[in-house]
């Protein structure tokens, strides 16, 4: 089974409630109702009620919502809590409850506090928004998982084309958020990376961390923190496969890999690669989205306490249900469990 059609399946078999706060863009809305009629997650869609009917008119024949349950921030009897909520985080920056009854009203944030809250499992947004108001309204709302040094991003890259040698997914990190990470903070990558690579790949994680030098192979600070890194992960994850420091054809090319490091545990099957930075991580994802063909879904955040990701903003409805769909397994392995029921939401399973 392809790496795109497992985790779909593995979403229909225990769907979540999945937030999305774009609501007036029509790719939203066609990925919500996709998600809601192809049972991969129960949406809940925030933003002016009447505009995000008219989409749902213009997009579904049948004119129903198919469960998709929707809150316009400005009227809905969570404002209250909300606001509250919001405060009591923001206040040693500053923020005034007045302040923030009017920031809990941007769909943004009011997304995110149905996450933080437990009505929804998870958000997705970036569609609209940019990165950096993303990840910074995740940070502030939802927070950084005791687990983790920071939030970072990885893509899940996907090669299932007739003509691509090496074929499933592999995890890249990070290629989207984190400029030069230090030792520890590449560690924290790292294992975040593994993480996800367990739970959307289905297989055992194998990490190549990625570098100019082969097992020791050339000297320089920029190795050092590579292998540094690898030495913090091997003392927390001892079972884990890792190449310390790994040439990019010595972690994906098995007859490199058996002349470069024939002690390694990897042996050229990496299904993470681990970028240095992010100046590598960025390049080297888009080289493999444009001149390889592979599929980019991402960028995808990981390090918070729950599951909210991250959009292209030239993304397509397609896009977005393939995020869904993460965003659910997500919250599967995460496995919070859900508020009491609610009469103002659909009900979210356990």
């Amino acid at each position: 089974m392809k790496v795109i059609d497992r985790i779909i399946e593995q979403a229909r078999l225990s769907p979540r409630t999945i937030v999305l706060c774009e609501s007036d863009d029509e790719r939203i809305v066609q990925a919500a109702l996709r998600a809601s009629k192809e049972k991969i997650a129960h949406i809940i869609l925030v933003g002016k009620i009447k505009t995000i009917l008219k989409l749902i008119n213009d997009n579904d024949a049948t004119n129903t919502l198919n469960g998709i349950t929707v809150i316009d921030p400005e009227h809905s009897p969570l404002v209250t809590e909300f606001s509250q909520v919001f405060f009591e985080k923001r206040k040693h920056k500053g923020m005034t409850l007045e302040a923030a009854a009017l920031a809990i009203k941007k769909p943004l944030c009011f997304a995110n506090l149905l996450v933080d809250l437990g009505y929804a499992h998870g958000s997705v947004a970036g569609a609209v928004n940019t990165t950096a108001d993303v990840v910074r309204n995740a940070i502030q709302v939802i927070g950084v998982s005791p687990e983790a040094k920071l939030v970072s991003s990885f893509f899940l890259m996907i090669m299932c084309q007739p003509f691509h040698q090496l074929k499933g997914g592999i995890i890249f990190s990070d290629c989207g958020l984190v400029i030069d990470p230090n030792a520890e903070e590449l560690a924290d990558i790292a294992m975040a990376a593994a993480r996800n690579a367990q739970a959307l790949l289905g297989e055992e994680p194998k990490v190549a961390m990625l570098s100019f030098s082969t097992n020791g192979s050339a000297k320089h600070s920029a190795v050092d923190k590579v292998v540094n890194a690898s030495n913090i992960i091997k003392a927390a994850m001892p079972h884990l496969a890792i190449d310390a420091d790994v040439q990019l054809d010595a972690a994906i090319v098995a007859d490199i890999a058996e002349k470069k490091g024939p002690n390694s545990k990897v042996k050229g099957q990496s299904n993470v690669l681990v970028f240095p930075n992010l100046e590598a991580g960025n390049i080297g994802y888009k080289l493999a989205e444009r001149m390889a063909q592979a599929t980019a879904i991402g960028p995808l955040l990981q390090g918070l306490t729950k599951p909210a990701n991250d959009l292209s903003r030239g993304c397509n409805a397609g896009d977005i249900f393939l995020v869904i769909a993460v965003t659910v397994v997500q919250a599967q392995t995460m496995n919070h469990s859900a508020r009491e029921q609610s009469s103002l939401l659909t009900p979210i399973p356990a």
